[in-house]
């Protein structure tokens, strides 16, 4: 779940690290009560899940009240990368000495969460990743011991030589690895972490992704997801209990279980296809969740040919073959759909099947192929 720049913020201020106050406005006036209120010159950013907010004209510069209303009524509502701006977010503006980035990801092939640090903050890191890697350090933090100190001072000393800064920064690396770990997140990003000329050294810009896993545990956070921000049809399948993630291809994939599913994702690729989806309809055999998936999945424009691809263990097939029936009655699929089924109850599934004129096969090499093939028929 991604939190926007004004939420993140909210985090790392309660962890203590330092950051100029500003509040979020969802209209021209509010921006310029709260331009009124903090005072001098403001920074109107918009509260898009995307990156590029400043490319696409979504942060601007205010010197009074009456700019930054000005401002706001010139974002809100703007389209950044098919998202539509709601709010805006407005804090002072800053002078500013240096920037760096500080950031915090989970390395799942290690389990360990990663600082990178470089002195060559305020822009895009994959950028510095690519053209100037040494400038990155890197450190993986064992989460049964946490963030040492003299690890925290190795990072702070990548970043800056004046003792000042590098106390401050010390600070701040303990401070985001505790927001780090107690909110569960698999991001968590400062960018840039500036220095003023009068020496402080504060925080502009917050990034936070947080793992979907921990929302249960923490309501508190689960109220913070702002679905319009989202790809709708992720958000209708996480109302129905799916794993699904939009991809850019024409071969709609409805498989069980997740290595299936990426296995399914790669052989349509080795059968020279694109996946349109990653989809798991799990261990369930409630044929409700296939209607649900397929209206997931004939929804989206792109798709050319449906794959079931299900292994029957605990998901009985039969099941699976009746919710493809149901499917198919409450509404028109006007692609065609290929069928794997094998396992528990398959000769019963492929007789469910026949019995409406649709067919099956029991061979995943064989289906995936066909379906592959009639993707590119279509296109």
């Amino acid at each position: 779940m991604n939190l926007h720049e004004y939420q993140a913020r909210d985090l790392l201020k309660v962890a203590g690290i330092p950051m100029f106050d500003g509040d979020v406005a969802s209209t021209p006036t509010e921006a310029e009560a709260i331009a009124r209120r903090v005072g001098g010159t403001v920074v109107v950013k918009a509260q898009v899940h995307v990156g590029g907010r400043g490319k696409a004209g979504g942060v601007k510069l205010a010197r009074n009240p009456a700019e930054a209303s000005e401002c706001a009524s010139q974002i809100l509502g703007m389209t950044i990368k098919g998202l539509v701006v709601n709010k805006v977010l407005v804090v002072p503006a800053a002078e500013i000495a240096t920037e760096s980035y500080v950031g915090l990801i989970l390395d799942r092939a290690t389990q360990r969460p990663v600082f990178m640090v470089s002195d060559a903050g305020g822009v895009d890191i994959e950028e510095v990743a690519a053209k100037t890697p040494e400038k990155i350090t890197k450190l993986a933090v064992d989460p049964r011991y946490g963030l040492q100190p003299h690890q925290a001072l190795t990072l702070a000393l990548a970043l800056y030589r004046d003792w000042a800064h590098v106390k401050a920064a010390t600070r701040i690396m303990h401070q985001l690895y505790t927001v780090f770990m107690s909110n569960g997140a698999s991001l968590a990003e400062i960018n840039p972490l500036v220095t003023t000329p009068d020496g402080k050294v504060l925080a502009l810009d917050a990034k936070i992704i947080i793992d979907d896993n921990e929302l249960d545990r923490r309501p508190d956070l689960a109220v913070l997801r702002d679905e319009s921000g989202e790809e709708p049809s992720e958000v209708q399948a996480r109302r129905a209990n799916l794993t699904f993630i939009k991809l850019d291809g024409d071969v709609g994939c409805v498989v069980n279980g997740a290595g299936l599913a990426m296995a399914t994702m790669d052989l349509v690729k080795y059968y020279g296809g694109e996946p349109a989806n990653f989809l798991d309809i799990g261990g369930s055999s409630n044929p409700e969740k296939v209607v649900n998936a397929l209206k997931i999945i004939t929804a989206d424009p792109n798709v050319k040919v449906i794959l079931f691809n299900i292994f029957g263990g605990i998901t009985r097939t039969d099941d699976v073959a009746n919710g493809i029936v149901a499917a198919t009655k409450q509404f028109k699929v006007e692609v065609p759909i290929v069928i794997r089924l094998t396992g528990t109850n398959e000769a019963e599934a492929f007789k469910i099947l026949e019995s409406v004129g649709m067919a099956a096969m029991n061979d995943m090499d064989a289906a995936v192929s066909k379906a592959v093939a009639l993707a590119k028929e279509a296109a």
